[in-house]
């Protein structure tokens, strides 16, 4: 391959962008667009699904144009592709086309590893995207966007916002593009606050609150306005099952320190208190109906079902009245 595939330059012949956050992912693939169509505003960009990258298609889309024109060919979900379509892409690697680049998305995981591999000892650009799935990567996450954007946030902003938003990037990066666009100087707590206070009620993690700790009406209440505004009901299963599981572990844990056992648990230390507080009325049976009815609920939201909203209801109800075990 050739030497132009710099770790830092989005025109290298070819780009990996390997794992499995969506928002990352598509800004590997916007970074690549961009630059192409700064060097060549004619750009033709190809975006395919695994299944639409057949034997034979690869050669044809990388042959060359009477016309020379720049091409991006994006290639999503890599590793899923035929043995023969590797085949084709490996081959490819050896002997990139001019003025092409080729963008494979890949999970990263075993599956396709082959093909992974191959790329990698290539020279093709590297883009880790990885799925941030613990609460000090989001937060991460949305300090570095607001340092893109050259602004200041105070870290009770940052926590708060990530507390309010839950874990979906693009809509922690759009609170982000907001803030800066409507905030002049440091963004702190309270204009977070003012913006999203309305939107934490409303956030899967308040019905997943007020179902461990036993309100089931309260709960039923949150559920109806969160899916009214459109939160997707796999993260309404996701957080209900982040809170059970938070109960069972706290419930089993020696007793110590909130900053001891958040290092034991993996939980900042102000979860900690929180999940004290809700698990007051739980017993070790009830965790368990509790965990089953989320395990259902997300089958039937997932297509295991016909009707995802009562399948989050029915869960609710039994996670509530779980919760009320001890008390009677």
């Amino acid at each position: 391959m050739a030497r132009n595939s710099a770790q830092d330059n989005p025109l290298a012949p070819v780009t990996i962008a390997v794992g499995q956050e969506d928002l990352l992912l598509d800004r590997a693939v916007r970074e690549v667009v961009v630059a192409a169509r700064a060097a060549d505003a004619d750009t033709d960009v190809r975006d395919l699904t695994s299944d639409q990258l057949q034997p034979g298609t690869l050669a044809e889309l990388t042959s060359p144009s009477l016309f020379a024109e720049r091409k991006v060919v994006v290639v999503r979900n890599a590793h899923d592709l035929s043995a023969d379509t590797i085949k084709d892409v490996k081959a490819y690697l050896g002997a990139p086309a001019e003025e092409i680049t080729l963008v494979l998305l890949h999970a990263g995981a075993a599956k396709g590893k082959g093909l992974l591999d191959a790329a990698r000892k290539a020279g093709a650009r590297e883009v880790a995207c990885p799925k941030m799935t613990k609460p000090a990567d989001r937060l991460a996450f949305v300090k570095s966007e607001f340092r893109a954007l050259g602004r200041s946030a105070t870290p009770d902003a940052c926590q708060a916002l990530v507390d309010s938003i839950g874990s979906d990037l693009r809509e922690l990066a759009s609170a982000v593009t907001q803030l800066v666009s409507d905030i002049e100087g440091t963004i702190d707590e309270a204009v977070v606050g003012r913006y999203y206070t309305g939107r934490a009620e409303a956030s899967s993690f308040t019905v997943a609150d007020r179902a461990v700790e036993g309100r089931a009406a309260e709960a039923l209440e949150a559920l109806r306005w969160s899916l009214s505004t459109g939160v997707a009901p796999v993260m309404i299963t996701s957080a209900l099952a982040q809170g059970v599981r938070a109960i069972g572990k706290l419930s089993s844990a020696r007793g110590g320190r909130p900053a001891d056992l958040a290092r034991e648990l993996g939980m900042p230390p102000w979860k900690i208190d929180r999940v004290r507080q809700q698990m007051r009325g739980w017993t070790p049976d009830g965790v368990s109906v509790a965990l089953r009815a989320v395990a259902e609920a997300d089958a039937g939201v997932k297509g295991g079902g016909d009707d995802p909203e009562y399948a989050l209801e029915k869960a609710v109800v039994a996670i509530a009245r779980a919760a009320r075990a001890r008390r009677g």
